[in-house]
């Protein structure tokens, strides 16, 4: 392809691109079924290259349609994954540029313009200034990262030289802590057997209490306490686990203290829910996902360490092949995380940060923010539905409680109407289960979502549950 046929294609792409980010004719989630997609392409590669157009027209007839449409209005699944037009033409200049990023050398402004936006995201977050940050690609790295550093530093470097302790580490976190913790529990060597459940609250949150008392008695069976994983907005029902009390008992007994802000670490940047995170101060190590509810492409996880000498001491590795002149003088992030080789993740934040500026999207997660309020009175107000847990985010947890359902009913009744709902391909949830009660979990938080998309949800819940209930017999 010449430049001038890239050109050409480069327009028609944009032109594309555009239309797609004001559509909203798709069904979010599509009829495909498994093996559809796969049937309809060839088995073995061309020997000879085609016509930029074919591809493209295959690309909009195959795959396209086949897609779920995560940045659709009506997407209220999982947490938001979000995007923006100024994101998007930065993720072409990174793809255009095709830099690597491990080092300084290799890439110069890469580097100390990652240093400048995590400095800018730590001050508008209300973070220590002792922190410092880098861009990881998931919360999940950044959880792994956060685990091996502490075992490197508690075990003196042993495990990492040996790959044994001499003791049993121990990790703990809530019943409601991310996957991630488990995975990145059992990648590490920790075992799952040494990932300590610790109980929640009647709101899902941590009990420092009840922490407390298992490192105790992990102290006294011989085993050592190695790290907490604390969450501020789990996953299932944006549960709150209370930071200043946990870190202080991390303090007590010496354990690093990785609090993971995934998906809720974005609201700190609101100053009326900076209280969400009081007592990050007390933390090792903080996460949050920019690639969530940030305007950011996916991915791009902000990941801060108030030592990163710790990090440093269980990550650098410089092989002759790697040493630069400035090794000395500058940071070469490829020792800050798992990855050698890295994106230039810092472009497109940069670009959004100033594209939309801190009050832009301030005024987005307030908007959200208000959505989800909105919703939830609606719900308070219904004889149908209720609240299953209250929450401050963009995050609503309900299920349908009708006076015509038996108390058995409920979760088979909740799951069809999820499914019900979702069929109609405008509007998306997912779901959770609390204390075994089936939940319907709808997350608002896309860029693209405005008060009547919402609204069309409720309609939806309302009208669906009426068809269920014009079916029920007693």
């Amino acid at each position: 392809m010449t430049p001038d046929e890239f050109r050409t294609h480069a327009h028609a792409l944009v032109d594309w691109m555009a239309d797609y980010m004001s559509a909203t004719d798709n069904s979010i989630i599509p009829p495909t079924k498994p093996g559809d997609v796969r049937r309809l392409l060839p088995a073995a590669a061309p020997d000879s290259g085609e016509s930029f157009g074919a591809i493209f027209d295959d690309f909009q007839k195959l795959i396209v349609p086949n897609m779920t449409h995560w940045n659709y209005p009506g997407w209220f699944a999982y947490f938001p994954a979000n995007n923006s037009p100024p994101s998007v033409l930065a993720e072409m200049l990174t793809a255009t540029l095709g830099a690597q990023c491990m080092s300084w050398q290799t890439s110069p402004a890469a580097t100390e313009l990652e240093e400048v936006v995590m400095q800018w995201l730590a001050q508008a977050s209300g973070l220590p200034e002792t922190f410092r940050g880098v861009i990881q690609d998931t919360a999940s790295t950044a959880t792994l990262v956060a685990l091996i550093t502490a075992r490197e530093l508690l075990s003196k470097g042993q495990v990492g030289k040996s790959g044994k302790s001499d003791k049993t580490l121990r990790i703990y976190a809530s019943s409601q802590a991310h996957s991630s913790i488990d995975k990145a529990v059992k990648i590490a060597g920790f075992g799952l057997e040494n990932l300590v459940r610790i109980p929640t609250d009647a709101t899902f949150a941590m009990d420092a209490a009840a922490l407390r008392l298992a490192i105790v008695a992990d102290i006294e069976a011989g085993h050592i306490p190695c790290a907490v994983c604390a969450t501020v907005g789990t996953t299932s029902s944006t549960a709150i686990d209370p930071i200043r009390e946990l870190g202080e008992v991390c303090q007590e007994f010496g354990v690093w203290f990785h609090v993971d802000a995934a998906y809720a670490g974005t609201a700190a940047l609101l100053p009326e829910l900076r209280w969400t995170i009081d007592g990050v101060e007390l933390a090792d190590s903080y996460v949050f996902n920019p690639h969530k509810w940030m305007l950011t492409n996916f991915d791009c996880t902000a990941y801060f360490v108030k030592d990163p000498s710790s990090l440093l001491a269980a990550f650098e590795l410089t092989p002759e092949y790697l040493r630069t002149t400035y090794d000395a003088e500058v940071p070469n992030f490829r020792d800050w995380g798992i990855q050698l080789g890295r994106r230039f993740r810092a472009l497109k934040l940069w670009f959004v940060l100033r594209s939309y500026g801190l009050e832009g999207i301030r005024s987005m997660l307030r908007d959200h923010i208000e959505m989800a309020e909105a919703l939830r009175q609606k719900i308070r107000l219904s004889p149908d539905f209720e609240l299953v847990t209250d929450g401050v985010f963009g995050l609503v947890c309900l299920r349908a409680n009708p006076k015509w359902a038996r108390p058995d009913q409920l979760n088979d009744l909740n799951e069809k109407l999820m499914a019900t709902v979702n069929a109609e391909g405008h509007s998306y949830m997912t779901h959770t289960r609390l204390n075994d009660v089936y939940t319907l979990r709808v997350s608002i938080g896309q860029w693209r979502t405005q008060q009547q998309h919402v609204d069309a949800l409720w309609d939806a819940l309302s009208r669906s549950l009426q068809g269920l209930s014009d079916g029920h017999s007693t």
